[in-house]
């Protein structure tokens, strides 16, 4: 999935794209009249970009917006002993003893059970993990770009609320672009 971002200067809405078009897009814009800011839609909070030098210049400093593999070493560093690697991280997870009799009672072990829950709640609550990250990301964008507009505590709560009908009143006379970005923000993923 590619990640989008938009940019505002100001309360108008200047552009929406990958991160490298609204970049080179907001270097296009120059001395604009108002500040403009760029914002990741999926976190609904802004970053700096250093707009610096040719596009080609800029493209390259953008920072990563997804994980990316580290390349292979096994040319270069002998094998040792285990397991190869496979991506896995080793963490340290602080159980009681009942769970870790119950873990050593699971027939492929630990590890695997521990996936395998972990995975079965990703799956059941993943519908509420998608809504609160897009209430969470609106409330990001509203923070910076109407903190100070009228009705902005009281939206807030409606927000964090899920009162949409009071939500949408408090906000209707904000900016057009401001109040738009917000409700795609929060409400995209909703199927109601």
């Amino acid at each position: 999935m590619i990640q989008r971002f938009t940019a505002f200067e100001g309360p108008r809405r200047l552009i929406s794209g990958t991160l490298a078009e609204v970049a080179l897009a907001v270097k296009r814009a120059g001395h604009a009249a108002f500040p403009i800011i760029i914002f990741s839609d999926a976190s609904g909070r802004s970053l700096d970009l250093d707009l610096r030098g040719s596009d080609e210049e800029i493209i390259a400093r953008l920072p990563r917006t997804a994980p990316v593999l580290e390349p292979e070493t096994q040319a270069t560093e002998p094998r040792g002993r285990g397991r190869p690697k496979l991506g896995v991280v080793a963490r340290e997870v602080t159980l009681l003893p009942r769970h870790w009799e119950w873990l050593n009672t699971q027939p492929a072990g630990a590890s695997v059970a521990l996936r395998k829950l972990v995975d079965e709640a990703r799956r059941a609550s993943g519908d509420r993990d998608r809504l609160r990250a897009a209430r969470d990301a609106a409330y990001h964008f509203m923070s910076t770009m109407a903190g100070n507009l009228k009705n902005f505590e009281e939206a807030s709560r409606a927000l964090f609320a899920d009162d949409n009908r009071r939500f949408a009143g408090l906000i209707a006379e904000w900016p057009a672009d401001i109040r738009d970005h917000i409700v795609k923000l929060a409400y995209s993923d909703r199927a109601d």
